[in-house]
């Protein structure tokens, strides 16, 4: 009898479990559930969507399907019965299991404010967080001159670039002093902020909003300092919240997330739970890359593939790529740990960098502007190996000669373990050996390796490493 999996949450986390258990043999029979009524799609995508520069097919994901696969979308899960092992959805349907996954994501939070409830969202009033809310914020913005977004986190400042890419005056209303306050320190904010104004986007810092009120002509929204911003659309971006509601109401342990172990299982071991709804060591994810990780893991568990398997949570990198825009934080960047800390800044040229190394290992860094290191200082950053004596090469992407930092030179350079694709964990070597393959394009290279499926972010990268294996054939045949 073929082992039963249900998985609830057709997201990023739920389908991609889906394609990892459909890719290891075995007799097994995987159901998804998705409330959504949509195919799976990319989230990290939404922002370069709601610039216009990609449609709706570009967010899609490659969903598993075929034998054993049985993927249904608009199918809210209501209730989950323990003793019964099954599930039941909207519709009265009941769907037993023998193993049972919690992929069920995060909310966005709506703010406690006088004017907004949470379940009677005026029309220009919207979150930022699935593909329907994108296409009601496309919508609105059709003929809107204008529009605030509350939030200066990473989602909220993607959302204001994309709205300003569609010729909207934008404005980023943040409540504390500094843009990206989890990931950046003052002086780099303070560079974004200038970047961000020379791109159609001006931030108001360290002014909570009080209240909102929003009709069919527009909206207001009232500021902790007697201000008030009018904008024809205003977008929320305060943050998500991970919807544990079916956890808790099935009794398993539930923190800020649903509470797993290092094989993602709950304290009911016949239900797991993976991606911004799990709570792992303490820790909620939030990201692509760990929700990714967490798949393969429980994959290899689940089918036996590697009973022994266990999530170990990676260093986390945040990138922040719109049209231009380019940061990269990662680790501690701007903790009281002791160390050596090196820092620079050009506002003229928006460029920022601070690194900080304790026992000649990158501990944390922010790297803001056109920095060619980049690429090596995540990889130190990530393999944890020891930085170079020559910190400026890292700091300001050139040693003092004008020379790029070597690591960073050429693909030819780059260590066959050096990783290439945070989101899916691919390397040079693994781009490598996909090319020797057959796959003689980026895109049969992405498609063959998942590289640059997640944030997008590599796929540069990933297309140097193909023109590099390209030109050095060219130079072998004609030899």
């Amino acid at each position: 009898m073929s082992t039963r999996i249900v998985i609830v949450g057709n997201g990023m986390a739920g389908a991609r479990l889906a394609g990892e258990l459909h890719a290891r043999e075995g007799d097994r029979k995987v159901t998804v559930l998705g409330a959504e009524p949509h195919r799976a799609y990319n989230r990290i995508l939404l922002s370069t969507l709601l610039a216009g520069r990609i449609g709706e097919p570009d967010v899609e994901l490659t969903e598993a399907a075929g034998h054993g696969i049985d993927t249904r979308t608009g199918v809210p899960v209501t209730t989950v019965d323990r003793s019964a092992r099954e599930v039941r959805t909207a519709d009265g349907e009941r769907i037993a299991y023998d193993h049972l996954v919690l992929a069920t994501g995060a909310r966005a939070v709506v703010p406690s404010l006088p004017g907004l409830d949470p379940t009677d969202l005026p029309p220009r009033v919207v979150p930022f967080r699935t593909l329907d809310d994108c296409r009601r914020i496309i919508a609105a913005a059709d003929g809107a001159r204008s529009a605030l977004v509350l939030g200066g986190g990473l989602l909220g400042l993607e959302a204001a670039r994309g709205l300003a890419t569609r010729g909207l005056t934008t404005t980023v209303v943040h409540h504390t002093g500094h843009l990206m306050e989890r990931q950046l320190d003052p002086a780099a904010s303070a560079v974004l902020a200038g970047t961000l104004a020379g791109l159609g986007v001006t931030s108001q810092l360290a002014v909570p909003a009080t209240g909102v009120v929003a009709d069919d002509t527009g909206v207001r929204l009232d500021l902790a300092d007697g201000r008030s911003l009018r904008a024809d659309l205003l977008v929320l971006s305060c943050g998500v919240r991970p919807d544990t509601a079916l956890a808790r109401a099935a009794g398993l342990t539930v923190r800020r997330g649903v509470v797993v172990d290092d094989r993602l299982r709950t304290d009911d071991r016949s239900i797991s739970a993976i991606g911004d709804c799990a709570e792992h060591d303490g820790t909620l994810t939030g990201l692509v890359a760990p929700a990714w990780a967490q798949a393969r893991v429980l994959a290899d568990v689940l089918t036996g593939t590697d009973p022994l398997a266990r999530y170990r949570p990676r260093p986390v990198v945040t990138r922040l790529k719109a049209a231009g825009i380019d940061l990269a934080a990662m680790g501690d960047a701007v903790g009281g740990e002791p160390g050596e800390e090196l820092t620079f800044t050009d506002p003229a040229r928006g460029t920022y960098a601070r690194l900080r190394i304790r026992d000649e290992r990158l501990v944390g860094a922010i790297l803001l502007g056109d920095n060619p290191a980049v690429g090596t200082v995540i990889q130190l950053f990530d393999r944890g190996h020891p930085v170079p004596a020559d910190r400026r090469a890292l700091l300001l992407g050139r040693a003092l000669g004008g020379t790029a930092a070597a690591p960073a030179a050429s693909p030819a350079l780059m260590p066959d373990a050096a990783t290439v694709c945070q989101c899916n964990t691919v390397t040079k070597g693994a781009l490598v050996r996909c090319w020797r393959s057959g796959a003689r394009t980026v895109d049969a290279v992405v498609a063959a390796t998942r590289a640059g499926t997640g944030c997008g972010g590599c796929r540069d990268a990933v297309g140097g490493i193909v023109d590099w294996l390209s030109e050095a054939e060219s130079v072998e045949v004609t030899r």
